[in-house]
């Protein structure tokens, strides 16, 4: 009887794997294949809610019981199967997607239980199979992570070979490079800059948010043709000499660092080390264009100086740096080194949100040898870009804020700002958030101030999602405690929130959708 229960617990385990192991599997990919990120958002989920460690524990404990009574891995291989709740197989916002590299890794965790499977037999006979399956199961993320780990130095060949030939291309090209990178406004930068240079000369920008390895051996490959004058590169990292590599084969001419915060925080522990990070895209450069209104990277402009480099300070609220652009009557005011080269009309509803990234943007043109004059032509019709304090109506009439793309508190601030420009008195004004990820120890904290400061311009706060629930609710509580008496509502996923917002309001009313997570996220 025993042997027959292990026999159905075994068989029960290897149906479960298939589920489980898709889940995790995409999981790894949307978080780029990164070792630790499987176990890392496991635990997030599995702690999600008391239901979810509730579920954990007794898989986990199961699966050891299975070993004195076999029955018990049926309940390990059925909560492996469809837990934790709300994380799919297939996906809503971030659907699993068949590439090369995705089969591989599933190739290889499949052999890796197999192969915890058989060891298990060898060891305990069929018993020993199902106690050996059922843990495996339940420690599923870390085997993939530790799949990943392996894989990575075989990836990191195979990816050679695609950098060789983007590193080949851009020497035969020879563009004049302008790199961007800071822990936000990036892409909003990027846009801005091939925008003004547009009018000179001929430009290739890096597509979206391609700011990786891959990402920017794809846009050399595909899109750097011959006769290109310049390429702007927005680049990205995750931790210390990931911005150094790619500036070995995307050498800039001009380097951009457009902020400095909390964002990725997770991974690069302390703000010091994101300065240390995001300046090795000075290291090749002839100019590098600062954000002189953060003191982060003013202090970095003035080390950079005393060992004699050029540097192009920026502002968005002092005349005297190096290049300026400030709010003017009726539109915007162009300074460089303390003089007004002229002001352009921008209506206020379509001025950049941070004229900070404007004005990088503005010296990186001066620096590749743009006028005042083409400059200013091209300012008035700076892009918006996409899911970023972008503004349209709904059919209801509604003002619309969609601002699904920020992720970082300075940002999250300037998207309040907007929301109380954009909705007339005695409407209704709809926070609509999951909150902010990746910031650290800083994160609890962050959300909270962000969702304290909601309530004080919001009538609904709408909290998305289970990640950032609890800090968001103590902030909008906090408020209620100041006199602030924002409406909190919950909603389990963005489609959800959408529903409930585009019942309710009209058009005397507005909503800010103030970022969005991939639903990886719990």
């Amino acid at each position: 009887m025993r042997s027959a229960l292990a026999a159905v617990g075994l068989a029960a385990c290897v149906v479960a794997a298939v589920p489980a192991g898709l889940r995790w599997v995409r999981v790894a990919q949307r978080e780029h294949y990164l070792a630790g990120a499987a176990t890392r958002f496991a635990w997030r989920w599995w702690t999600s809610s008391p239901v979810e460690v509730a579920a954990a524990l007794v898989g986990l404990a199961a699966a050891i019981v299975g070993a004195v009574v076999p029955a018990t891995v049926l309940a390990s291989a059925a909560i492996v199967a469809f837990g934790p709740r709300g994380l799919g197989v297939r996906g809503r916002t971030s659907k699993l997607r068949w590439t090369r590299r995705c089969k591989s890794v599933g190739a290889a965790l499949a052999t890796v239980l197999a192969a915890a499977i058989a060891i298990s037999a060898a060891a305990g006979g069929l018993r020993g199979a199902a106690v050996g399956a059922a843990v495996a199961l339940v420690l599923l993320p870390l085997l993939l992570d530790g799949v990943l780990a392996l894989l990575r130095p075989v990836e990191d060949r195979l990816a050679h070979r695609f950098v060789a030939r983007a590193a080949d291309r851009v020497e035969r090209v020879a563009p004049q490079i302008v790199a961007i990178t800071g822990s936000y406004g990036k892409t909003t930068t990027k846009s801005y800059v091939a925008h003004l240079l547009a009018g000179r000369f001929d430009v290739v920008a890096s597509p979206r948010s391609f700011n990786n390895r891959a990402g920017l051996a794809r846009t050399v490959n595909d899109l750097l043709a011959p006769g290109t004058d310049v390429l702007v590169a927005e680049m990205g990292a995750y931790g210390p000499g990931e911005i150094a590599a790619l500036c070995a084969w995307l050498p800039p001419k001009v380097a951009i660092l457009t902020a400095i915060g909390p964002v990725h925080l997770e991974r690069f522990k302390s703000l010091d080390r994101t300065v240390a990070a995001k300046a090795e895209i000075t290291e090749r450069a002839a100019v590098t264009v600062v954000n002189a209104d953060d003191d982060r990277l003013a202090s970095l402009a003035s080390r950079l100086e005393g060992e004699g480099r050029r540097v192009v300070r920026c502002s968005a609220v002092d005349p005297k740096v190096e290049v300026a652009v400030i709010v003017a009557r009726g539109g915007l005011a162009l300074y460089r080194d303390g003089v007004l080269e002229g002001t352009v009309e921008v209506a206020e509803a379509k001025r950049p949100p941070a004229l900070s990234n404007a004005a990088c943007a503005v010296g990186a043109a001066f620096a590749l040898g743009c006028t005042p004059a083409e400059i200013l032509e091209r300012l008035a019709s700076l892009p918006v870009t996409a899911n970023r304090l972008e503004v349209t109506r709904s059919s209801s009439g509604a003002a619309v804020l969609d601002d699904t793309f920020n992720a970082n508190p300075a940002g999250a601030a300037l998207a309040l700002a907007a929301l109380a420009a954009n909705s007339p008195d005695g409407g209704r004004r709809v926070v609509v958030t999951p909150g902010m990820v990746e910031l650290g120890s800083a994160q609890p904290a962050e959300n909270a101030a962000f969702a304290r400061a909601a309530a004080q311009v919001a009538t609904d706060v709408v909290v998305v999602g289970r990640t950032n629930r609890r800090a968001l609710t103590a902030g909008v509580l906090s408020a209620r405690q100041s006199g602030d008496d924002a409406r909190l509502r919950y909603a389990a996923t963005r489609e959800e929130a959408v529903e409930l917002v585009r019942s309710e309001l009209g058009a005397a009313d507005a909503v800010l959708y103030e970022n969005d997570l991939p639903d990886h996220f719990p």
